[in-house]
């Protein structure tokens, strides 16, 4: 088992930027990928980011390109999301998840955490 805790959320204006980390314990999370999701008000929960066990293949969905950047410090356990530019529509529940490979698929991961909210106002 994996067990992943989120933290960084919050209200920010719009350009604005936040730091989400994803703290890991439980099995050794430096053998998992891990990705970010978002889940908007209304919406299915949709891919942001996926970085691989070693850092080194990261996969970004289009509208977040330039301006998230997720990263991993395997020595912490630990996984980022640092979002720049903020905007509106980024106003999401993000969650973090590991998964025995890099992907975009919500099913190839695993191990979920519990969410952290982020809400851009205009």
């Amino acid at each position: 088992q994996v067990h992943l805790v989120e933290s960084g959320g919050g209200l920010v204006q719009a350009g604005g930027s936040l730091r989400l980390s994803c703290a890991a314990s439980g099995r050794t999370f430096s053998n998992y990928a891990a990705g970010w999701f978002r889940q908007p008000p209304g919406k299915e929960r949709e891919f942001v980011a996926a970085i691989n066990w070693r850092g080194n293949s990261i996969y970004n969905t289009d509208s977040v390109k330039g301006r998230f950047t997720i990263s991993r410090d395997n020595a912490k356990n630990t996984v980022y999301l640092q979002m720049n530019s903020l905007k509106p529509e980024d106003t999401a529940v993000y969650y973090c998840a590991a998964g025995s490979r890099v992907s975009v698929t919500i099913g190839d991961y695993a191990y979920w955490g519990q969410g952290t909210q982020v809400t851009v106002s205009s």
